[in-house]
């Protein structure tokens, strides 16, 4: 089978990226040929595609980037010509899309449909929700004042305008709305044949179960398959540690980083935070008075994971809904008790008091299993730690991952009537 990747970022970003690659690897593993479709940019990985890529759109890059996306940010002609491109030269089997909006646009499932009529074969498509865009002009389900907000599961994505959504500017909301009304009206989620979400949070969030109406965004099937790990990940038991509690990640209010250094402040518990973001200066000061609370920045590979090694347990503290993220899974391969809040697919990965804790109340509730951890008799710690590799194993191995969607891949190949 040829798998054709789609991802506006080609190189190593995010959680969504982590997956691009790590399915990428796992794919081949398995014997599958796979190509990738992106957007042009100097840090991108080396692609033998890449002479199909987008032109780079950005409302965080330079005049140009920033224009592209303006004028294009819900139909990219470009993203048409070069998919149309690729699927003639390439014919993959199957397309698995990650994040296309607003950069490649789903402007490209129009050149698999024409693609589809005029060679006559029957691509397959698959779509990973990272995040629930198809929802939430924003993606987050955050308001332009970083709460929670659900308005835009009625239906209209008047919200987002109103509450200025996306980044606190009317400008970007209202193109965010535009995008969404203008996916709504061409139809274009019903032309993809399954949606798969990491979490079974995001799967509600997106078929319709916590609507009113009880409608799905797309008559399309949509399932829920967690997110596999890398096919080099370590998994490793690691039952001892140096006491210390760990949080890595981005430094943002929604990741709720502020109330978990307040909680080590009032707790005295050594707490390390890797990471950079735009709350950085003001958590140090925060805690500028606190010996227990050290800020070491970015952190990634080895020093990552001999940083995750010798913690007590990862903590994260989220206040907004989180999917699967790969903190956790990672964590939790390297033999590593969790607490984590009990937003969006967090209390999916975590069975608590079994490899960690669930808490809900905020600072409260966080400062109960904090301590609650830090009281754990070596033995107790031991069978958490274990607890946490055993679930990262049947969880996120790739194999599993790959065996499911070779199945679908063949159901639905099958009901196109190819087989």
């Amino acid at each position: 089978m040829k798998v054709c990747l789609v991802n506006k970022f080609h190189y190593r970003r995010g959680g969504s990226e982590t997956y691009y690659f790590s399915v990428a690897e796992a794919l081949k593993a398995h014997g599958h040929e796979v190509i990738f479709f992106a957007m042009k940019d100097d840090k991108n990985m080396q692609c033998e595609q890449e002479g199909y890529f987008v032109s780079n759109a950005s409302a965080s890059g330079g005049i140009k980037s920033k224009m592209n996306m303006v004028l294009h940010i819900a139909y990219s002609k470009e993203a048409y010509v070069n998919m149309k491109r690729l699927l003639v030269t390439e014919s993959p089997d199957l397309l698995i899309l990650n994040l296309i909006h607003k950069q490649i646009t789903l402007a490209i499932l129009d050149a698999v449909r024409d693609y589809r009529m005029q060679s006559g074969k029957n691509v397959v498509v698959f779509w990973i929700m990272h995040d629930l865009i198809a929802v939430c002009p924003a993606y987050t389900m955050l308001d332009g004042k970083g709460d929670i907000c659900e308005e835009c599961l009625s239906g209209s994505f008047a919200p987002c305008v109103k509450k200025r959504c996306i980044r606190g500017s009317l400008l970007m909301s209202l193109l965010a709305r535009y995008e969404a009304d203008y996916i709504k009206k061409r139809e274009w989620y019903d032309e993809v044949d399954l949606f798969i979400c990491p979490s079974e949070f995001y799967h509600r969030k997106l078929d319709g179960r916590d609507r009113t109406d009880g409608r799905s965004f797309t008559r399309s099937s949509i399932v829920m398959m967690r997110n596999p790990l890398p096919i080099d990940m370590e998994y490793e038991l690691n039952d001892s540690d140096d006491g210390y509690f760990l949080y890595f990640g981005r430094l943002a209010r929604e990741k709720g980083i502020k109330t978990l250094v307040d909680v080590a402040k009032r707790t005295s518990v050594r707490l390390v935070v890797l990471g950079t973001g735009e709350m950085e200066r003001e958590l140090r000061g925060q805690a500028r008075e606190s010996e227990n609370v050290r800020f070491m920045g970015y952190q990634t590979g080895d020093n990552l994971k001999g940083y995750i090694r010798r913690c007590r347990c990862v903590v994260l503290p989220s206040e907004w809904y989180e999917n699967g993220p790969y903190s956790a899974m990672e964590s939790m391969a390297l033999g590593k008790p969790l607490i984590v809040s009990d937003m969006g697919g967090l209390p999916e990965l975590v069975e608590d008091n079994v490899n960690g804790y669930v808490y809900s109340g905020g600072a409260r509730g966080l400062e109960q299993c904090i301590k609650r951890m830090d009281a754990l008799s070596a033995e107790e710690y031991r069978r958490m730690a274990q607890a946490s590799l055993d679930r990262a194993k049947t969880l996120f191995h790739p194999d599993y991952y790959v065996e499911e969607i070779e199945r679908h891949y063949g159901t639905f190949l099958k009901r196109k009537g190819a087989v």
